[in-house]
């Protein structure tokens, strides 16, 4: 009962704590607008045009897809760490972002080696995020063809780092043949980035995101069960397989959407669920999903909200900020409970 209450407690200060982060990002940026003016422009609209159209348009779907970006990230990670039973793995370990990261080299540095077939496809917005998605895709019907022949779940781990060589060797190869130009636009695509989305763009990417929500919710009693290994989820009637086969797609429907939306994003989702362990000290899904999604969302805005240089025009790049932060605070806890909770 009262390891209970003392979950409660947690889940409403977390709670309380993301919508402090949700409204302290949302009030960061280039221009200053008082606080007044962003609690009224959720209750109605303000006076100051200017001031509700950066709202809006730019600032809220920002946020959003900042929670969206940290939650998604963090619950996939959790997923292919408790698959896999190894702390070192995380969202990417499958190769899904070196996938979304060929199919975005090939358009932004495929022109290079084909003589500028792809440099007219640049003038389409949705180009880069069709490319991702497709390069996601491949690499997912790869990993699920060998699922479905290997019965090692640690082989489907190897394969998937071997699968992230291939495509990065690839990527390689287009960049030595690319311009500075062409190299520069996409190192800045490999920066990451949570404030290009428009609200067409990001319903497209919550109704995937969802999906690979729900998924990851009908694995929990699966996750359970392979903490105690495969052969004991086996005797307790799991079907390895099928179980397996949800939690791959759970993984490459978010991680493969966040990469085609927002870019290679580090760290979260690695650190998440070892911060969330060492906090909630629980291996219980039923508490780690919802936990880690609170917890990815706040770092995530947190990142954001630092990246935005207050008072300054320039953006700090969102990978580089979610590393810096992150890091840190992973060697402190595991430091200070001297120990991996796993």
């Amino acid at each position: 009962m009262l390891k209970t209450n003392t979950y409660t407690f947690s889940f409403i200060a977390l709670i309380t704590l993301l919508f402090i982060c949700f409204f302290v990002n949302i009030s960061l940026g280039s221009v200053s607008i008082p606080n007044q003016a962003i609690l009224k422009s959720f209750i109605g609209t303000l006076d100051h045009e200017s001031w509700q159209y950066i709202i809006q348009n730019y600032r809220l779907p920002k946020a959003i897809t900042a929670i969206l970006v940290g939650s998604g990230l963090g619950i996939s990670g959790l997923l292919m760490q408790t698959l896999f039973r190894n702390p070192l793995a995380g969202p990417f370990v499958l190769g899904i972002s070196s996938g979304a990261s060929l199919g975005v080299a090939l358009v932004i540095l495929g022109s290079g080696i084909f003589g500028g077939v792809f440099t007219t496809l640049l003038v389409l917005k949705w180009t880069v995020v069709i490319a991702a998605s497709l390069g996601s895709f491949l690499v997912l019907l790869a990993v699920l063809l060998v699922s479905s022949k290997v019965r090692d779940t640690m082989a489907i781990l190897i394969i998937g780092l071997m699968f992230g060589s291939i495509t990065a060797a690839v990527v390689s190869v287009l960049s030595y043949f690319s311009s500075a130009e062409q190299l520069q636009q996409y190192i800045f695509w490999g920066f990451g980035s949570l404030g290009n989305l428009s609200w067409k763009e990001l319903f497209i990417f919550f109704l995937i995101y969802s999906f690979g929500i729900l998924l990851s919710i009908i694995s929990i009693k699966g996750l359970n069960t392979l903490l105690l290994g495969e052969n004991y989820a086996k005797s307790l009637g799991l079907n390895i397989k099928q179980s397996r086969f949800i939690i791959i797609i759970a993984t490459s429907l978010l991680a493969g959407t966040i990469t085609a939306f927002a870019g290679p994003i580090a760290f979260i989702g690695l650190a998440i669920p070892h911060i969330t362990r060492q906090v909630f000290n629980t291996s219980n899904h039923k508490i780690l999903l919802p936990a880690v999604f609170l917890f990815g969302a706040i770092i995530m805005l947190f990142c954001d909200s630092i990246a935005q240089l207050p008072t300054s025009d320039y953006t700090l790049p969102i990978n580089a900020i979610t590393s810096l932060i992150g890091a840190p605070v992973v060697i402190w806890l595991l430091v200070r409970k001297r120990k991996m909770i796993f």
